[in-house]
């Protein structure tokens, strides 16, 4: 590859800053469908993604979360693990990770720089530039298969599933963990073409697992799988969950399989949704299990799965009094947090901070919400798409008059004076939660763990 080693003299990157901004400065070229660029630069590089094992993660939401129950529990059963997800919380680097950690900065340098040449080369056909998001994938795949080595790589995808960049692999399992009303304007207007859109991951005798649940999104799913002749395990079906503790500091469940029973199981994350994320998972690794020979010991499980943690998911990162972060930006996560915040936490006063982006579903996101809180502070993202706070707080007017409930509205641009507020009207005995698009969430995340700036971004 010659050609590769003129390009790499002719402008190498020199820091691994310069390599991320390079990477996300290819944004403007934003999210465009199909495989063609992917599969060409795959090409360049020998096809190194079929020396990889992917399990394939899509769904609206709880992608993430699975992910990380998934890494936890191979890494506790002495597997070497990658884990591709996005967004990042705090760092571009934390979107590639082997064994639990992100990619060394030097080493996403190197790969930058042997991307750069073939990029600019694509870029100067008809196929016209690789986006940031194929850029990254590209980089995710050589990093795994020619830097770490690892025995699987948990590979979420961006966006949707059939023409995601991350879809040019064939796994040997696919997850859809769930289908909801995010992302319409890209994937579609209903839950039929959104479903579509995400069982485009199921691979000809590819097992999957999935814990959707509307008729119409489950026919769609056990189609497709039929039409690939591939095994569907299906919450509900092939396997179930039992609850049987929660709080707010951990819940415990039983899992019944096609294979077996296992309980009691563990998690720390809260909410619902987190038991149900950890049942796509176990049977996930069930299956990996009986076709795959994975060895995994039952303590291994219940260990993996009760150190498995997620930021920005019910995450509780002030204590006293305590601030929760949830990164609920659609719909469904809406619900998923108001349902948490009914049945799992307790407090006097709820006090509320939201920011949103601009092209996102609000009135039946805060349709969930808004009912809940005494007070709601209302703040924009530092990010080129913010929904601005006026915009969003006239829209909460009128649904407070709509809805018939009664609360505090406080409207505060900058995060940072929102956050303070937020945090002087929370008493001990009250709660405050911070929610709204995953970029406001990674701000507020940095600033009060670590008093730094998030690098934020998709």
């Amino acid at each position: 590859m010659s050609n590769q080693h003129q390009g790499a003299l002719e402008a190498p990157l020199a820091t691994y800053e310069e390599a991320r901004d390079w990477i996300e400065g290819l944004v403007p070229f934003g999210i465009r469908p199909g495989l063609e660029r992917i599969l060409k630069l795959m090409e360049i590089f020998d096809n190194p993604q079929r020396r990889l094992k992917f399990i394939h993660v899509a769904g609206t939401n709880g992608k993430g979360s699975t992910c990380a129950y998934l890494t936890s529990v191979l890494l506790r059963s002495g597997y070497d693990v990658g884990t591709f997800t996005s967004p990042y919380i705090t760092k571009f680097t934390n979107r590639f990770q082997y064994n639990g950690m992100d990619i060394p900065e030097e080493t996403l340098l190197k790969l930058a720089n042997q991307l750069k040449p073939h990029v600019e080369a694509i870029a100067a056909t008809e196929l016209g530039s690789p986006s940031m998001f194929e850029v990254s994938t590209a980089l995710a795949v050589l990093y795994y298969a020619r830097e770490s080595y690892p025995d699987f790589v948990v590979w979420e995808t961006g966006l949707g599933g059939r023409l995601d960049v991350t879809n040019f692999v064939t796994p040997i399992v696919s997850v859809i963990t769930n289908v909801g009303h995010d992302h319409m304007d890209i994937l579609g207007n209903t839950i039929e073409e959104v479903t579509r859109e995400k069982a485009g991951i199921i691979k000809p005798g590819v097992p999957v697992i999935s814990a959707v649940t509307q008729p119409e999104a489950v026919a769609i799913v056990a189609d497709t799988a039929r039409d690939n002749n591939s095994s569907l395990y299906l919450l509900g079906e092939q396997f179930t969950e039992t609850t049987l503790e929660v709080s707010e500091r951990e819940q415990t469940f039983a899992f019944q399989g096609m294979f077996r029973a296992i309980e009691p199981l563990t998690i720390t994350l809260s909410g619902a949704h987190q038991r149900t994320n950890a049942m796509v998972a176990v049977m996930t690794l069930e299956v990996m299990r009986q076709y795959y020979a994975l060895i995994m010991d039952d303590e291994d499980l219940r260990q993996g799965l009760k150190d498995a943690a997620w930021p920005g998911r019910l995450e509780m990162v002030v204590e006293s009094p305590r601030l929760l972060l949830d990164g609920a930006h659609n719909p469904e996560g809406a619900q998923s947090l108001a349902a948490a915040l009914r049945d799992t936490y307790r407090y006097e006063r709820l006090h509320l901070m939201m920011g949103m982006l601009a092209n996102k579903n609000h009135p039946d996101t805060l349709r969930h919400i808004l009912p809940l809180v005494d007070s709601l502070v209302v703040t924009e993202p530092d990010f080129r798409k913010a929904k601005p706070a006026g915009e969003l707080a006239s829209l909460v007017e009128d649904m407070r008059e709509e809805l018939g409930c009664t609360f505090e509205l406080i409207i505060e641009p900058n995060w940072k004076k929102a956050l303070e507020r937020l945090q002087k009207l929370t008493g001990d005995a009250d709660l405050a939660v911070v929610t709204g698009t995953l970029y406001l969430i990674a701000d507020v995340r940095s600033y009060l763990l670590y008093n730094t700036e998030s690098e934020k971004g998709w």
